[in-house]
């Protein structure tokens, strides 16, 4: 698969999980992703160095983003935009919201370190998990994930670029995931989606 396919694929899939807002308490069997292989047990270490596996995440919406702090552009957009829209989501529906968990999953582990994730996300949101791991441990969970990262070889300086896909995954409680929220549309777009899966 070439880059710009790599990167366009979240755009089609993107656009079947996007709908009108609702209060009416959704049917998870119907949910855009309802069907979806993605998601799973990872053992990975988050922002303050403890170990951390798919545990942290049970019995809470999961708002699941790959990414990485050396990215130039999208990444940093993307994770303010997921953290101003947690932020609107918890102050408009405060029990639902403290049920919900952005996580920040790197795609560049070799200088993804728990400091540096730290440093990143404090800039977005509190209570943002980020996790961390070696390539191999990394790779593992983008795959169970459904989220392809392909990293650039390294120029003269030791710089490169980290390809991988924007979607933004929301994963219900029981770790089953639901629906793509439209972050790269917004803070509105994806509060509205939120709303009408997040209880």
């Amino acid at each position: 698969m070439n880059k710009l396919a790599l990167l366009l694929l979240p755009l089609s899939l993107c656009l079947s999980g996007c709908g009108s807002p609702s209060d009416e308490t959704p049917d998870p069997k119907t949910a855009p992703l309802a069907n979806a292989k993605m998601g799973g047990a990872f053992t990975l270490v988050d922002q303050n160095g403890q170990p951390t596996t798919q545990a942290a995440l049970k019995g809470r919406y999961a708002l699941v983003y790959f990414g990485y702090t050396f990215c130039p552009d999208v990444c940093p957009v993307d994770a303010s935009t997921m953290g101003q829209a947690v932020s609107a989501f918890e102050k408009a529906f405060p029990d639902r919201g403290a049920r919900l968990l952005p996580v920040f999953i790197t795609a560049d582990p070799a200088r993804d370190t728990p400091a540096a994730l730290k440093q990143f996300l404090g800039n977005f949101h509190l209570r943002f998990l980020g996790l961390t791991g070696t390539e191999a441990q990394i790779d593992a969970t983008a795959k169970l994930y459904g989220v392809p990262i392909l990293r650039e070889k390294p120029d003269k300086n030791g710089n490169y670029l980290v390809v991988h896909p924007r979607y933004t995954t929301l994963y219900g409680p029981d770790g089953k995931p639901l629906a793509f929220i439209p972050v790269d549309q917004g803070v509105d777009a994806s509060v509205a989606e939120l709303r009408r899966w997040v209880r």
